[in-house]
């Protein structure tokens, strides 16, 4: 199923990497793009991006579905209700209690290192991708440099393009990477800013790989963490840790789902 953050906000997927200041310009068409790598090049360079990375930023190509899916946007409009209807909520209960079930050692180790538990990961897991069903089909690194390009939200979505070519100089992704139509990637979508500074190794191979639901759930657990999930208490609407759930995505019925699902998953 398509992610839930492809279709919302993107100023609402999560907490951005700090920008910096910068003077690519930026504009509304796909017009001026080719002449905008080069000068986002010039300064993804200078912000250490290497020679891979920065010959996957000049790959690149305008992504019109990118732009298409930034500007016909309805989610937010839903009640929690038809959200939890749109979202499969049923079913990604029964299955999450399921997955549980088989791997508890696995989650119980999560809970151990990160304090966040199973419930709520689950839940993330299985409204974004579908329990990795569907992880997206557009250039991650496309999809970025796009939304950078485009004037809305330039410096919300910078970080995360000089992010995603990083990653593409460790070889955590490829230019080739697709995620989903905002570029977010990987089982649980994170956008590459935050792939690139909350990513874990979940399955020891020293490799980090959020397309590995070992990785990706780490991940996950990981930036509840850092975002400051106190181990032990609530996560629903008015308990401590809903504040962190927030910092995940800020559309209220994706917060009020994650925890009215993981309470669920978890009992």
């Amino acid at each position: 199923m398509l992610s839930f953050l492809s279709r919302v906000c993107a100023a609402a997927l999560f907490v951005a990497v700090p920008s910096v200041s910068h003077a690519a310009s930026c504009s509304d068409t796909g017009g001026q793009y080719e002449g905008w790598k080069s000068e986002m090049a010039a300064e993804a360079k200078a912000e250490g991006v290497g020679k891979r990375g920065i010959e996957a930023l000049m790959a690149t190509s305008y992504s019109k579905a990118t732009i298409g899916a930034d500007r016909n946007q309805k989610s937010f409009k839903y009640s929690l209700e038809k959200f939890l209807n749109v979202r499969g909520a049923d079913t990604i209960v029964s299955q999450g209690r399921s997955r549980k079930a088989k791997n508890p050692d696995f989650y119980a180790s999560l809970e151990a290192a990160y304090g966040v538990p199973a419930g709520v990961i689950i839940a993330i897991h299985g409204m974004e991708t579908g329990f990795g069903g569907f992880m997206g089909d557009t250039n991650v690194v496309a999809a970025i440099a796009t939304l950078t390009y485009d004037c809305r939200r330039s410096d919300f979505f910078r970080p995360h393009l000089i992010g995603a070519l990083k990653m593409v100089d460790k070889g955590m992704i490829s230019p080739n990477t697709v995620g989903a139509k905002h570029g977010e990637l990987g089982h649980t979508q994170f956008l590459p800013g935050n792939a690139y500074t909350y990513g874990v190794d979940g399955n020891g191979d020293g490799v980090v790989d959020l397309y590995n639901q070992a990785d990706a759930l780490a991940t996950t657990a990981n930036f509840l963490n850092r975002k400051g999930w106190k181990p032990g208490k609530g996560y629903q609407e008015g308990e401590a840790n809903f504040a962190v759930i927030k910092q995940w995505n800020a559309a209220k019925v994706y917060q009020q789902a994650i925890a009215i699902m993981g309470a669920k998953i978890d009992g």
